[in-house]
């Protein structure tokens, strides 16, 4: 470990990894180190499911009902994949893809008023869905034909519009849309966590809509993918993309100190050894004293031995609860998973709960997530909190992380990761760089043949 590198990376969560394996295949001498035994960090998936058990201080050990602990892949922060977002772009132009399976998530739905009904998000839909009256049908056909038409470089498509300019809030009012159909507009559709965006350009929340459309469309049953054995797949793949353009990799590492010298990081020590560098990435838990506590999330794990009722036809889908069906000021989110994709024992479900903590009751903010899931098998609480780091890094060379927020896509974890790799490199990250060089193939097949 005494020796020199370009980057040291602290932690293996999803951000981390992506970032190491971006580096290494971009030639960078990378180390990567974990306190932990296990990949993936916060975003890491348990198994067995005694481990989760003994994560969450429950005592005793799971039922029998239960089955095999082995069968078991349970994600500690529920996400799913944008199918034509910036993620899948990530795993494609790397070809992480080789390591991983997915399957389409089966339905994207929205609660309204204590019923659950699946997101319009064509025409068609729009015209057959019970969730609009007959003149809101209409009116948001209208709202869908202008987004798919739209081109940020034709004015002609703009509708007399200017997307830079227009608020969002301006053109539902154009649309004559009612308060709940821009309820799951933006929530469901858009995928905004609060109302805040309603009084910004209504450019971005027009892409926000695109992008839902489009991922949509690649598949058809919803815009989500999910990798086969959890999400703790991911950060794993990224991982080896990185082992294999050359990156070190370092499990149970404890970290007893980030070396400084004139206000810049140099090194990283463990064990009594000191591994030099240039640039440092970390998780905000590797550096308590250079980032702010900004909020909490509260996700709760629900074992179930049932698919959720109003919706029994599925074996995985995400329910939005928007801010104003229940009188908050951010949405609560609902992924459920199953058997199905290698994460549960046959013929259970899992089903997570998040949402950002808003009262001094977390548990009682989710209610009414936990009123459609009865009855629930077992369910693990964390409260976890939110951080951001104070600066940039530009000066002390240390790039931190931000802690995953509440949402069930990785869209913002995607442009934290962007946005890191423009403060350490100067230039913004172009997803062509990221592609694998021809002549890796050759140490692939060598890697293979030593298993």
């Amino acid at each position: 470990m005494d020796e020199e590198y370009d980057v040291i990376v602290l932690g293996t969560g999803l951000t981390e990894c992506i970032l190491s394996g971006i580096m290494s295949v971009k030639g960078k001498k990378v180390l990567h180190m974990d306190r932990n035994s296990y990949y993936g960090g916060e975003s890491a998936s348990i198994t067995p499911l005694e481990d989760l058990y003994k994560r969450f201080n429950l005592p005793g050990s799971p039922p029998e009902s239960m089955g095999r602990g082995r069968d078991w892949n349970v994600d500690l922060i529920p996400k799913f994949l944008m199918a034509n977002g910036q993620l899948v772009k990530m795993l494609l132009y790397t070809e992480v893809t080789r390591y991983l399976d997915f399957k389409v998530v089966e339905g994207s739905y929205v609660y309204k008023k204590g019923k659950i009904y699946k997101v319009p998000s064509t025409e068609k839909e729009a015209l057959a869905s019970s969730l609009l009256s007959f003149m809101e049908k209409n009116r948001y056909r209208k709202l869908l034909q202008r987004v798919a038409l739209y081109d940020e470089n034709d004015p002609l498509t703009w509708d007399g519009f200017d997307p830079k300019k227009t608020t969002m809030r301006n053109m539902y009012e154009k649309c004559n849309l009612g308060k709940d159909v821009v309820d799951f507009t933006g929530h469901a559709l858009a995928l905004y966590r609060t109302d805040d965006y309603l009084d910004q350009p209504c450019l971005e929340t027009i892409n926000r809509i695109k992008l839902y459309s489009e991922s949509l469309a690649r598949y058809g049953k919803s815009p989500y993918l999910y990798p086969l054995y959890g999400l703790g797949e991911l950060p794993q793949g990224f991982a080896r993309l990185s082992a294999i353009y050359g990156g070190t990799y370092m499990l149970n590492k404890p970290i007893e100190e980030i070396v400084m010298e004139n206000g810049r990081v140099v090194g990283v020590k463990s064990e009594g050894e000191v591994a030099r560098c240039k640039q440092l990435i970390c998780d905000p838990s590797y550096v308590s004293d250079r980032v702010q506590k900004v909020g909490q999330v509260i996700r709760v794990i629900c074992i179930l031995g049932h698919p959720i009722k109003t919706i029994a036809d599925v074996n995985s889908c995400q329910i939005i609860i928007p801010q104003n069906q229940v009188n908050r000021k951010s949405d609560i989110y609902i992924c459920m998973i199953s058997h199905a994709h290698n994460v549960a024992a046959q013929g259970k479900y899992i089903a997570i709960i998040s949402t950002t903590v808003e009262t001094s009751e977390p548990e009682s903010e989710i209610q009414p997530a936990l009123d459609l899931l009865e009855p629930v098998e077992q369910k693990f609480v964390c409260i976890s909190d939110m951080y951001l780091p104070v600066d940039l890094g530009t000066e002390t060379q240390i790039f931190i992380s931000r802690t995953y927020d509440a949402t069930t896509h990785f869209e913002t974890t995607c442009d934290d990761i962007k946005d890191i790799y423009r403060r350490m490199t100067g230039i913004d990250l172009d997803f062509e760089e990221m592609k694998r060089k021809q002549n890796d193939i050759f140490g692939e097949d060598e890697q293979k043949e030593t298993k």
